[in-house]
């Protein structure tokens, strides 16, 4: 067995993250209210008593009350409300699609006034909570109990949190050198920055009693019986797998790359600016819109998304794509790469039109110049890994119950793993209600 030695997280992660990474040229897309803008905006809220906007949000926070709060100048207090809920609240207030979410449901639309920006309340509480370092929680008495949790995105941080407040100690397994998941390496620069990312976990894992051990791959250099042994419950968080491909030729060409690569070479990785001003981004869903928005941020002149529905089917969410096109984006719909072809470095996709059948038309191939591909059809499920479990997985996702309980007794799972790409206050939520679940199952309960 081998275990890279522990790190107890008490501050300290933002130093992992470079100052030089290419993501910084990029500006805030939902700038942060100032003073007086939040009041403003807290005081056109209803404060409905049945209200929408928290049904729709998968952690259930308590928003009237978080924005009544801001608007009796009492931001402390709704930091905390929105904490109690949802421990990642600073980065899911940047992240989520709220406009599909609680901001889509807010009462003010139904009456033609424009919603509530909930999202920028909740960055403005949050924000301020981690400038002056407000401290909510504390660990509980220590339990003698021990979780594991594997991969270190925002379900595992979820749950970590939350199991500390029950006085469990908590070992995160993390494969990268740096924990956040998809929050640090996979959201687009211009929602939420890297550091950004891991400030935010300094503070939330600032608990105390979290061991983080980096370069630990489970299920390939270290077993699932080795974490069974060392703890009394184990929850999986791992998300997904590498970037999918479509299987054409030249896709070894230089210049093809995965969407969420790419968007990790931004995050993490120093300044280096492409002169590409021709590019293409296979796929119609919000990667693939994200991917679309950084190239032209980038200096792109042709960005073209090319997808093999209409727009009208498209996967990614439409605010996003109309935003895309005010910049300069372009789209080739009903359309299918069936090659990329250049020299050592791609030059154009050789593209075939669809019918509505999504079946090839005969002579339709066209070409898309690009000198730079990007490929977001999705990623790999990394079910296959748990099967040493024996727990149960469809379609490369672990199977659970409502609270999170996979087949097998006590082993837990959450986030994408399991939803196989939702949002990231998905995956919180998944983490918190597994934790409570865990909790019972330490104190004699049943497996979920």
């Amino acid at each position: 067995m081998h275990l890279a030695a522990p790190e107890t997280v008490q501050g300290g992660l933002i130093s992992k993250i470079s100052d030089t990474r290419a993501e910084t040229v990029f500006e805030d897309f939902k700038p942060p209210y100032s003073d007086g803008q939040a009041f403003i905006e807290a005081n056109r809220c209803l404060f409905c008593v049945d209200a929408p906007c928290i049904e729709v949000c998968p952690t259930s926070i308590d928003i009237p009350q978080f924005i009544r709060k801001i608007a009796t100048g009492n931001v402390r207090g709704s930091a905390r409300t929105i904490l109690s809920s949802n421990i990642l609240g600073r980065a899911c207030a940047r992240v989520c699609p709220v406009e599909v979410l609680c901001v889509g449901d807010c009462v003010l639309n139904e009456a033609g006034i424009p919603p509530i920006q909930i999202g920028k309340l909740q960055r403005y509480a949050t924000d301020m909570a981690l400038k002056a370092d407000w401290r909510f929680f504390e660990a509980g008495d220590d339990t003698g109990k021990s979780v594991g949790l594997v991969g270190g995105g925002p379900a595992s941080i979820a749950a970590a949190h939350e199991l500390r407040r029950q006085g469990h100690a908590c070992t995160i397994y993390e494969k990268r050198d740096v924990l956040g998941g998809l929050n640090t390496w996979g959201v687009a620069p211009y929602k939420l920055t890297a550091d950004a990312s891991v400030e935010e976990i300094d503070h939330v894992l600032a608990i105390g009693g979290v061991d983080v051990r980096y370069g630990v791959d489970v299920g390939v250099g270290t077993s699932w019986d080795d974490l069974l042994a060392r703890h009394d419950a184990l929850f999986i968080g791992f998300g997904l797998g590498e970037d999918r491909h479509l299987g054409v030729p030249g896709e070894d060409l230089k210049g093809v790359y995965g969407a969420v690569e790419n968007i990790e070479l931004l995050k993490l990785r120093p300044l280096e600016i492409s002169d590409a001003k021709k590019v293409a981004i296979v796929g119609g869903g919000n990667t693939a819109i994200d991917c679309v928005r950084e190239a032209l941020v980038f200096g792109g002149e042709e960005v073209t998304m090319i997808y093999r529905r209409d727009e009208a089917a498209m996967s990614g969410y439409t605010h996003e794509w109309n935003a895309a096109k005010m910049l300069g984006a372009q789209a080739q719909w009903r359309a299918l790469p069936i090659a990329y072809e250049g020299g050592e470095q791609v030059e154009q996709v050789r593209c075939v039109r669809l019918d509505e059948d999504r079946k090839p038309i005969e002579g339709s191939e066209f070409v898309v110049p690009a000198e730079i591909v990007l490929v977001a059809v999705g990623q790999g499920k990394l079910g296959d890994l748990v099967a040493p479990l024996g727990i149960t997985t469809e379609w490369g996702r672990i199977v659970v119950d409502d609270e999170g309980a996979t087949s097998r007794a006590g082993v837990w799972a959450g986030g994408d793993c399991v939803n196989g790409g939702k949002e990231v206050v998905n995956a919180v939520a998944d983490g918190k209600v597994a934790a409570q679940a865990i909790d019972r199952y330490l104190q004699g309960g049943s497996n979920g």
